[in-house]
C-alpha cells in the first residue's frame, strides 16, 4: 500500500474507525483490577501512617520518595513530547500523545503532594531559598505545583482537539469529547492556531517543570540537611527526571505495541530515535551527578565529607550503588552497541533498568533528608538508613499502581495515539526508487 493510500484510509481516526485504543481484552481488565487493589491497599497504608501524626518526619521518607518518583516520571513525561515537537522528525509522532497522557497522573501527584508539604518547616528562621518570604514554602510551592499540573492538562487538551472533533456517535452526532472540541472544523487558520498554541503551551510547561523541580529539590532535600549547599543538586534532580521520563515513555510504547495491537503505528524507527535519546540523557545523568560530587569530594571539608557519607558512602551506599549501576553504568554499556540501541527490545530493557535506578535514587535522597532531625550549619551525626516497614512498602506500591492505573483509565478516555499527527506524517511521505532500492522520502514543510 502506498503512503498516499494509507493516509486516505487512516484519515484522522484510529483503526476500525474508532479513536480509542483497540478493543481491550481480558488482560486489560485483569491488570486494572489488580492495580486498583494495590492502589486501595496503598490508600489504607497512608491512612494508617496518617494516624501516627506529623511530628516524626522520618516516618514519611518513603512517602516523599514515592511522590518524587511520580514527579520524575509522569509529571516530566510531557516534556518528552514538547522537546520532540520542537526538534521535529517523523519518528516522534507516535510518542507525543503517549507522553502527554501522563499529564492526567498529575492530578494524583498533586493530591499526593498536599499532605507532604505540611512536613516542611516554615522558611523563617532557617536557611532556604525563600529568604523568609511570607507563606513560604507552603503556599508558594503549592501554587507552583498546581500551575504545573494545570499547564500539563491544558497541553493535553489542546493537542487532542482534532482527534476529539472526530469523535462522533451514531448518525454523526457529537459525543461528549466531540463537544469539548467546540467549533473545530480543521480550517487552515485553526491548524495554525493549534500548532502555535502547542509551541507556547509546551515551552511554558518546560519552563514551569524546571522551576518547580528546582523548588522541590531545594525544599525537600537541600534545606532539610544541615550544611548542605549543593547548588547543582536541583539541576541533577531535573536531569534525572528527564532520563526517567524518557524511559517511562519508551516502556509504555513497547507495551502498547506488544499488547495494544499498535504494531503498524509504533515502528522500529520510533524506538531507534528513543534509543539515541536515552543514550544522551544517560550521559547527561552522569555529567550532572559528577559535577556535584567532585566539588565536595575535592573540597574535603569536614561538613562536605559528612554529606558524602550521608548520601554516597555511608548508610545509604547500597541505594547509591544500585542507582549508579542502573541509571548509568549498565544503560551506557548497553546503548553503546548499535544493534541494541536500534532495536525495539534494547531501549525497552534499558528503560526498565532506568526506572528501577531512579526509584532507588529517590529512596536514597529522601529517606536520608527526612531522617535529619537536627538543625544548624553542619551535620554532627549521621542517622541510620531508614529500613521500610510494611506501611512504607504498601505506600510505595500504591503510588506506582496509581500511576499505572491512571494511565490505563486515560487511554479509555482519550486516543492513545495522536492520529492527526500520524496522518499528517503519512501524507508527508512518498515511496521513491533510488537505484535498485525503494526508499521512503519525508517532506519537511516547516
Amino acid at each position: 500500500m502506498s503512503p498516499e493510500t494509507a493516509a486516505q484510509e487512516t484519515s484522522l481516526e484510529a483503526p476500525s474507525g474508532q479513536t480509542w485504543l483497540p478493543k481491550a481484552g481480558a488482560w486489560f481488565w485483569l491488570a486494572t483490577a489488580f492495580l486498583a487493589t494495590i492502589f486501595a491497599l496503598g490508600i489504607l497504608a497512608f491512612i494508617l501512617r496518617w494516624q501516627t501524626g506529623w511530628g516524626d518526619r522520618r516516618l514519611w521518607g518513603y512517602y516523599a520518595a514515592t511522590f518524587s518518583f511520580l514527579f520524575s516520571t509522569a509529571l516530566t513525561a510531557p516534556v518528552v513530547s514538547v522537546g520532540l515537537r520542537i526538534v521535529g522528525g517523523s519518528w516522534r509522532r507516535p510518542v507525543c500523545r503517549v507522553a502527554e497522557l501522563f499529564s492526567l497522573v498529575g492530578i494524583l501527584s498533586f493530591l499526593w503532594f498536599l499532605p507532604l508539604i505540611r512536613l516542611i518547616p516554615p522558611a523563617r528562621g532557617r536557611l532556604s531559598i525563600w529568604y523568609g518570604l511570607a507563606g513560604a514554602p507552603h503556599v508558594w510551592e503549592t501554587v507552583a505545583m498546581a500551575t504545573l499540573v494545570a499547564a500539563g492538562l491544558a497541553l493535553l487538551y489542546w493537542a487532542s482537539i482534532p482527534d476529539m472533533a472526530r469523535s462522533r456517535g451514531g448518525g454523526g452526532k457529537l459525543t461528549f469529547l466531540g463537544r469539548l472540541a467546540f467549533s473545530w472544523t480543521g480550517s487552515g487558520r485553526q491548524w495554525r492556531v493549534l500548532k502555535a498554541g502547542l509551541l507556547l503551551l509546551g515551552v511554558f510547561y518546560l519552563l514551569m517543570l524546571v522551576f518547580v523541580q528546582s523548588l522541590f529539590a531545594s525544599d525537600f532535600v537541600v534545606s532539610l540537611v544541615p550544611g548542605s549547599k549543593d547548588a547543582l543538586f536541583p539541576a541533577y534532580h531535573v536531569m534525572t527526571a528527564l532520563q526517567t521520563a524518557t524511559a517511562l515513555v519508551t516502556l509504555t510504547l513497547f507495551l502498547l505495541r506488544k499488547w495494544g495491537g499498535l504494531q503498524d503505528y509504533i515502528g522500529p524507527a520510533t524506538f531507534k530515535g528513543l534509543g539515541r535519546l536515552l543514550l544522551v540523557v544517560t550521559l547527561l545523568w552522569f555529567y550532572f551527578w559528577w559535577s556535584g560530587f567532585i566539588v565536595m569530594w575535592y573540597g574535603r571539608r569536614p561538613e562536605e565529607e559528612l554529606l558524602l557519607e550521608l548520601f554516597v558512602t555511608g548508610p545509604n551506599r547500597p541505594f547509591f550503588a544500585l542507582s549508579l549501576g542502573l541509571n548509568f553504568v549498565v544503560p551506557f554499556l548497553l546503548l553503546l552497541f548499535n544493534p541494541i540501541r536500534k532495536s525495539i527490545l534494547g531501549p525497552s530493557i534499558v528503560s526498565v533498568l532506568v526506572l528501577l535506578g531512579t526509584l532507588f535514587d529517590r529512596i536514597r535522597l529522601f529517606t536520608a533528608s527526612f531522617s535529619m532531625t537536627e538543625s544548624g550549619n553542619a551535620i554532627t551525626r549521621l542517622p541510620p538508613a531508614r529500613v521500610p516497614d510494611w506501611i512504607d512498602l504498601f505506600i510505595l506500591l500504591g503510588g506506582l499502581s496509581g500511576l499505572a492505573l491512571t494511565f490505563l483509565a486515560s487511554i479509555r478516555l482519550l486516543p492513545v495515539l495522536s492520529w492527526w499527527e500520524i496522518t499528517e506524517g503519512l501524507k508527508l511521505q512518498a515511496e521513491r526508487t533510488l537505484g535498485r532500492k525503494k526508499v521512503i522520502m519525508v517532506a519537511k514543510p516547516e
